[in-house]
């Protein structure tokens, strides 16, 4: 880390509310720079900071916060000053120094650990004690016990500076002024409870379990502080363990801290060039999206593809006409499939009930065959315990062996018997395959003529469906269905008559059909010979067209030549009446100018007589006037006399 960062530790509080910066102090403050920068920061002592040198081209971006009333200027005549002519103080706007800090709310917490107990502290001790010679502390649990000041600021420090490196501990200060400025700046809820002169003896009784906590309380906080770090989380905003591909908003955040730590960096240092940075950052979100631009592409090819699909098959749906057609054929054949599956179950429902009635003859035979054999063994049993003479055994033997002779004749003849059956088993079984193929020949012909499962009027009652029942004992049994002879075969040659009365009629409709043609091909023939007459005539007409043409065309060159002629002459003629008419012209001209003059010269007179008119006339009822009234005075002076 760069030794100009400043410490991330909230600032101690103060008697003065913390009216200065609220930016801890670096730690590098007390050294002399030759950085001709400044940190962004601002000035964090009440002591005014030296300016930098005139070279820098950069002065802090942070106003001033020595914002102490007791610490203004007094040469300046209207700051920091009451205004003598208002009684009233101004507010400042920014807070005042001399404020009292309020209390806090962790001011008012009390410790709830049993701290006095002898085996809470001894727990306390042994977690300190394991935590300290894991971090490479070396320490006895002796010196645990019997603590003493310097070994409890060693171990103070070392934690304050495991949980922050660059906390800023004073050369030469006083560990009772350090250590509440510590722990408040760590948040040590029950820091109000630690008096600093507990400091001075560290191993008393009353003092020690409250500092024995504090360094419990440090050591459980280091240890949740390296679970956080190891964890991995991303809030931590470590730009190493930010994975190739992310969304998480800290992930963005710890790559945006180290591109603005780096090239802060570099500006302290007199560096304005960040394209190297720049490029490493567009690089990791390249890196970042080339997945999803992968994905992305694949899917738009996806669409483009489906869309193609879409077109193709929009532009090949077929007609809704074919497809209803499609669908009506498909009905049928299905209700002709629905019909055969239904012979074939009932068939096979037959079948296994043969099966099944056989099984029972198999299983009586061999009840018999048992109590045959039963019945022999007590005959054997009953010869054995009689007692018989020579003659009587010689001529049982005798019996015996002519009954033997018997017996496999009768095998001999079972067999041939068996032979034969086989035979004539495998006879029918051929018949009935034939049967079956025949009868399955005669339903595809019933289906394809239109006669199942139900033929048409009037033979609509009539079932012509035939199956075979091969499991019955009863020759007469083995068709299922109407009677071939007296009702199937008739109403065939029925069907088949109006059949061949339906081809009659179809083919002597055909034949209509061919005269019709015949004659409409003779028709043809005729009118394509009125056609090539009309083409012959057409040809001479359009002949004689082109001869009148080509005369009308000769006539119209000596017409044009005629009329040119003409043009010529007009224009020639035109050409003298106009050398002719120019001193005509000339007359005119003035005689309109005389005609003009002697219009004007009217209307001036028609002018002044009309004035003349209307000045008399003025003058006229003028002396009307003066005589009516020399009248009227005249009449007045006589009717007053």
């Amino acid at each position: 880390m760069d030794s100009r960062r400043r410490s991330v530790m909230q600032p101690s509080m103060d008697p003065l509310a913390n009216a200065r910066s609220g930016i801890p102090l670096p730690s590098t403050i007390k050294k002399p720079s030759t950085n001709l920068r400044m940190s962004l920061a601002g000035p964090a002592l009440r002591a005014p900071i030296p300016h930098p040198p005139a070279t820098n081209p950069r002065q802090s971006m942070m106003r001033s916060q020595n914002v102490n009333p007791l610490l203004q200027s007094t040469s300046k005549p209207n700051y920091g000053r009451t205004p003598l002519t208002n009684s009233v103080r101004r507010g400042s706007i920014w807070g005042g120094g001399l404020q009292v800090a309020q209390v806090t709310l962790n001011q008012l917490q009390k410790d709830s650990r049993p701290l006095r107990e002898r085996p809470y502290q001894a727990k306390m001790r042994q977690d300190v004690h394991a935590y300290l010679n894991e971090a490479g502390f070396e320490i006895s649990m002796q010196t645990l016990t019997s603590m003493q000041g310097k070994d409890y600021r060693a171990i103070f420090d070392t934690l304050i500076l495991t949980l922050d490196p660059f906390h800023p501990f004073k050369d030469g200060a006083r560990f009772e002024e350090e250590f509440l400025p510590a722990l408040k700046a760590l948040r040590y809820p029950f820091a109000h409870q630690i008096d600093p002169k507990w400091l001075a003896a560290v191993a008393s009784p009353h003092s020690w379990p409250y500092l024995l906590g504090v360094l419990h309380w440090l050591v459980e906080l280091c240890k949740m502080r390296n679970e956080y770090l190891i964890s991995g989380h991303p809030t931590i905003q470590d730009p190493a363990h930010v994975p190739e591909e992310f969304d998480d908003p800290f992930d963005h955040k710890a790559l945006a801290f180290q591109y603005q730590e780096e090239t802060y960096t570099s500006w302290l240092d007199n560096q304005d060039d960040f394209t190297e940075w720049r490029l490493m950052m567009e690089e990791r979100y390249q890196r970042r999206n080339e997945r999803l631009q992968v994905e992305l592409d694949e899917e738009t090819e996806k669409l483009k593809r489906a869309k193609i699909e879409y077109e193709k098959l929009k532009a090949a749906a077929p007609l809704v006409g074919e497809l209803k057609k499609r669908n009506e054929q498909l009905k049928k054949d299905c209700e002709k499939l629905k019909k055969i599956q239904e012979r074939y179950e009932s068939r096979r429902d037959k079948i296994l009930e043969q099966i099944a009635f056989e099984k029972t003859e198999i299983s009586k035979g061999d009840e018999l065959l048992e109590s045959l054999k039963s019945d022999l063994n007590k005959l054997g049993e009953t010869v054995k315990t009689q007692n018989l003479t020579p003659e009587e055994v010689i001529r049982m033997n005798t019996d015996r062996e002519t009954l033997t002779r018997n017996l496999e004749d009768l095998k001999q003849k079972i067999a041939e018997t068996h032979k034969i059956v086989m035979s004539l088993e495998v006879k029918v079984t051929n018949r009935a395959a034939t049967v079956e193929e025949a009868l399955d020949t005669y339903t595809n012909m019933l289906s394809a003529l239109e006669l199942f499962p139900s033929p048409p009027e009037p033979w609509q009652d009539i079932d012509l469906t035939l199956e075979l029942n091969s499991a019955s004992a009863n020759p007469q049994h083995l068709l299922i269905g109407l009677d071939i002879k007296k009702v199937i075969k008739p109403t065939l040659s029925s069907v088949a008559e109006t059949k061949r009365l339906e081809r009659a009629a179809v083919e002597s409709d055909s034949v209509k059909v061919h005269n019709e043609l015949d004659q409409f091909t003779t028709e043809c023939k005729n009118l394509d010979y009125e056609l090539g007459e009309l083409e012959k005539k057409a040809i001479s007409i359009s002949e004689q067209a082109d001869e009148l043409r080509d005369a009308a065309q000769n006539e119209s060159e000596v017409a044009n030549a005629e009329a040119s002629r003409l043009d010529r002459e007009v224009s020639h003629a035109r050409t003298a009446a106009i050398a002719k008419g120019l001193g005509v012209k000339t007359q005119l001209q003035s005689l309109q100018f005389s005609y003009k003059e002697q219009v004007e010269k009217v209307s001036r007179l028609k002018e002044d007589t009309v004035r003349a008119i209307l000045k008399n006339s003025q003058e006229i009822a003028m002396f009307k006037q003066e005589v009516s009234r020399h009248l009227q005075e005249l009449r007045n002076l006589a009717e007053v006399e």
